[in-house]
């Protein structure tokens, strides 16, 4: 009996080997196969997927310092002027968290007001004087709030005479604060407050921006002849889920990332596109935080007038023996008959005549880098101007890059989308670039101008991220004028746009506004011109928008054209 079960065992033992041979050599073949047939082998196997998109985000790994530490290590002096700019926008926290907080005790627009002070000394306003209105918050059960932290804005304005311009508002750490305006022209002059975000709503957008920089998402398409497949990309990605494709600048050492593909090289990415937004960020109670009508973008009330009337200028024998405030403003600019007139660095002409646009622009070449509001000044110009021509670069027009020529006039007009994070719908690899390599490529003069517009597309990462890439341009625009001196250079600021409960968690102004102060202090004192878009759409009377209308656009582009043609 052991004998004849002996015999089976061996057997058995033969047949094993043989399989386990069989095996390996059906492995070796598959191996061996060309790339259709994998693909053939690999669609099957995807065929569940969609056909664009086949990946969902993966959670944050909350253990891991997500983005700001990537990239190339800061020198003692950066890190030092990192820690600078971070205070220089540093926001009061609230004293209980929103967690915790019970809407009933959050900031509320219609219980609070507003009252204009007095004018000091005297019960008149003259122009060249300064506005103060107190403002007192309360929350949803008409009690005083006792902290500060409250996003809120300040506009002096008169619809008569089509004239507006942005306040300054001091927060009192107590509930209160203070709206200081310059009194530019004379006749009625109307204060408006606006609730953006109370100051819970504030502290929950931080710790977005801070814990999950991953909620809008993108990705890469990979292929290689029949083969093809989509995976996430981003500033940072979980290493623990997948290998990754590291695409880190050669130059700059701006970091980025995508899961590589499980049958295709990273050399194979053929695409960088938006794959979409992370939903169901908040707990019920933050989500009462932002209410569209409710404490989104909500005017606050006055109690009494909201306006005065501004009378001319007093003489300045009369002016000198005025008590001077003690908090003195100045403004970019303001407008005035729906024009903006500037209040630093010169007279702005009025170009309202095509070919005045077409002489001052003869013999230029113009660059223009950024996102869609950098994009927005390109079809202004392209769609005013009759002699300029846009040549088909068969890419994509919300996309770019775009170029348009005046032949006639020795005019090239050229538009390159920033490097990522973009998004985009669909940037051809290839043409990702990062504006501080474009700046370098440039052989400047006096006949090169460049516009940089470069903010809305960071607002969802934390602030060091946003330096390390305005270090990156500064730096090189530093290079573009040592080396071409007579070389103009354009910067455009955040603005202001339409906040509803979804769009204030990706695009909130209060990002917006945190990037604008960095974008400011970072370039002070270059030979640069700062478009101040920010002020530019709060004095305006038209409603917010992340593209702001064309007649915003014109004042803008009336500033360079003064500049280039004073």
């Amino acid at each position: 009996m052991w004998r004849s079960l002996s015999k089976y065992v061996c057997v058995f033992f033969l047949l094993s080997l043989s399989g386990l041979f069989f095996l390996l050599s059906i492995i070796n073949v598959l191996e061996n196969l060309n790339c259709q047939t994998v693909s053939t082998l690999y669609q099957l196997q995807s065929s569940i997927h969609t056909a664009f998109f086949s990946e969902a985000p993966f959670p944050l790994d909350r253990n891991h310092s997500y983005c700001g530490l990537l990239g190339q290590e800061p020198s003692p002096e950066e890190a030092l002027e990192e820690r600078y700019l971070l205070q220089s926008i540093a926001w009061p926290e609230p004293t209980h968290h929103s967690e915790s907080v019970s809407l009933d005790h959050t900031s509320d627009p219609a219980h609070s007001f507003f009252v204009i002070l007095p004018a000091r000394g005297r019960s008149e306003w003259y122009v060249g004087d300064q506005l103060e209105a107190f403002v007192q918050m309360y929350d949803f059960q008409g009690h005083p709030k006792s902290h500060g932290g409250d996003f809120l804005l300040a506009r002096l304005h008169s619809s008569e005479l089509e004239a507006g311009v942005a306040g300054q508002v001091l927060d009192h750490r107590n509930g209160t604060y203070s709206a200081i305006f310059p009194l530019l022209w004379q006749g009625s002059a109307q204060v408006e407050m606006t609730l953006v975000h109370p100051s819970e709503a504030v502290h929950v957008l931080r710790r977005l921006r801070e814990e999950r920089p991953d909620r809008v998402f993108f990705k890469s398409l990979f292929r290689s002849g029949k083969l093809s497949q989509t995976t996430l990309c981003n500033l940072c990605l979980p290493t623990s889920q997948k290998p990754l494709c590291n695409y880190t600048d050669a130059h700059t050492e701006e970091p980025w990332y995508c899961y590589k593909p499980k049958l295709l090289s990273c050399d194979t990415r053929i695409n960088h596109a938006k794959g979409g937004y992370v939903k169901d960020l908040l707990t019920n109670k933050e989500k009462l935080l932002f209410q569209s009508g409710v404490n989104i973008k909500v005017h606050i009330h006055p109690s009494g007038s909201d306006s005065v009337t501004v009378l001319p200028e007093k003489k300045d024998v009369e002016r000198s023996s005025m008590k001077m405030e003690p908090t003195r403003i100045t403004p970019s600019g303001y407008y005035f008959q729906g024009s903006w007139q500037a209040l630093t660095g010169g007279v702005i002409r009025q170009f309202n005549d095509t070919s005045a646009i077409t002489q001052c622009l003869k013999g230029k070449v113009v660059y223009m880098y950024g996102d869609s509001t950098a994009r927005q000044w390109f079809e202004y110009l392209n769609d005013l101007l009759p002699e300029l021509k846009q040549f088909n670069l068969h890419s994509p027009k919300n996309v770019g890059p775009n170029m348009a020529v005046d032949s006639t006039h020795n005019t090239l007009l050229r538009y390159r989308c920033h490097g990522p994070p973009i998004r985009f719908t669909n940037v051809i690899a290839s043409e990702m670039r990062y504006v501080a390599n474009e700046l370098d490529g440039l052989t400047g003069g006096s006949n090169t101008v460049v516009f940089i517009s470069i903010w809305s597309h960071f607002s969802t990462f934390p602030v060091p991220v946003y330096i390390r890439r305005l270090r990156h341009i500064r730096r090189a625009v530093v290079r573009l004028l040592d080396r071409a001196p007579g070389t103009m250079v354009v910067l455009r600021s955040a603005n202001l746009q339409a906040l509803d409960p979804e769009v204030s968690l990706y695009n909130s102004d209060w990002y917006s506004l945190q990037l604008d102060g960095v974008l400011r202090a970072m370039f002070r004192g270059l030979d640069v011109l700062l478009i101040d878009a920010w002020e530019m759409t709060l004095a305006h009377h038209l409603p917010h928008a992340l593209h702001p209308p064309p007649i915003i656009i014109k004042n803008m582009i009336d500033i360079i054209l003064s500049r280039i043609c004073p």
